[in-house]
């Protein structure tokens, strides 16, 4: 029943006790302050992977009582100890779940915050309100991981919905969970806003970037190719609306790349969350350039329609969400409307590995 060895081929342990003694050394070494970006990434490489062996050391201890109360169980032949033997095995189980998903968030900037921008597809009002549906779930499922929810930008449709909401969640892996939901999403139901009651699909995209902080990332930005300008907050329904003109919008004028933040009543505030959304987005392209692996990383979000869907929510003829990626569904459309999304993301984030 001793699973140890198996739970340690997950991920090399060794490398990770040793990788953390070299940075133990790192910093205590008199100059390590000199640099104190370069320090923060070690401390957050530290952090990292302490994490992950301190889980680990808790799974192997869990493991090993667990064998005890299983001796204990088969000696005893009592109904009671059986009973809390079961409930043991599921909490660990459940706990080697997690630890799974931690190993999988490993990658670079996984742990950071996340920014979302949620745009709807051709549609006018059908896919605006749709994306406002999306715009509800994604705040919901924040809530449920213990993540904050802060919106950057929001422009409301015209007759309802939005025509572009940009959200940052933040909390620990927070870019790495939600950077599954990037692509497009469909929606299938009888529309609300059309009097015959005809059955009509929706199309809405998800972009998620992750939160850089100052310095974290190298990204150059000359100031002579920006184009800043301010105007008067939309606000979200039911927020307070900024009466001065403290929203700014930044056009990156070579890559054409546009961001907003109307988040805060300082405009100053306000410019230095948009530049920090520019550096994300500017990242991501220098990935994609040297990658070469844009379909991958931008999800195939040329064109929001048809076939270029990652899922697809039905609620008429039947209640359905179905991941297209993984093949993952749940009928409970109103539980994942409301941010039952786990199953659909670690699911995909079990693929990247799998595949």
């Amino acid at each position: 029943m001793n699973n140890s060895t198996t739970l340690g081929g997950l991920f090399d342990l060794t490398s990770y006790r040793d990788r953390i003694a070299e940075l133990n050394d790192q910093m205590i070494d008199p100059s390590f302050w000199d640099d104190p970006s370069a320090a923060q990434k070690v401390i957050n490489e530290s952090n990292q992977l302490k994490e992950l062996v301190n889980g680990f050391d808790k799974l192997k201890e869990d493991l090993d009582n667990l064998e005890v109360s299983y001796e204990l169980v088969k000696e005893e032949n009592d109904a009671e100890l059986f009973a809390d033997l079961e409930e043991q095995v599921q909490s660990t189980r459940q706990a080697i779940d997690q630890f799974e998903l931690n190993i999988l968030l490993s990658d670079p900037y996984d742990s950071n915050s996340a920014i979302i921008e949620i745009h709807p597809g051709a549609g006018g009002t059908e896919s605006q309100d749709w994306a406002q549906m999306l715009l509800r779930m994604y705040t919901r499922y924040a809530e449920r991981k213990g993540f904050t929810v802060e919106t950057l930008d929001y422009l409301p449709g015209d007759e309802a919905g939005v025509k572009s909401a940009t959200l940052l969640i933040k909390g620990h892996n927070a870019y790495g969970y939600l950077k599954a939901e990037k692509g497009v999403h469909r929606l299938v139901r009888i529309s609300p806003f059309d009097s015959s009651g005809r059955r009509h699909t929706s199309f809405a995209s998800l972009d998620v970037m992750p939160e850089f902080e100052n310095d974290e990332i190298e990204i150059e930005v000359n100031n002579d190719d920006l184009k800043v300008d301010t105007f008067r907050s939309s606000g979200a329904g039911g927020q307070h609306v900024n009466t001065t003109d403290s929203a700014v919008r930044i056009t990156h004028i070579p890559t054409n790349t546009i961001v907003s933040s109307q988040a805060e009543r300082s405009q100053i505030k306000n410019r230095e969350q948009a530049m920090k959304m520019l550096k994300s987005k500017l990242y991501q392209r220098e990935l994609e350039r040297q990658q070469e692996e844009i379909d991958e990383i931008r999800g195939e979000q040329k064109e929001i329609g048809w076939g270029s869907q990652i899922r697809s929510y039905v609620f008429h003829p039947y209640n359905m969400v179905k991941d297209h990626r993984t093949n993952v569904e749940n009928g409970n459309t109103e539980a994942v409307m409301n941010g039952n999304l786990d199953p659909f993301i670690n699911a995909y984030l079990r693929s990247q590995v799998d595949g």
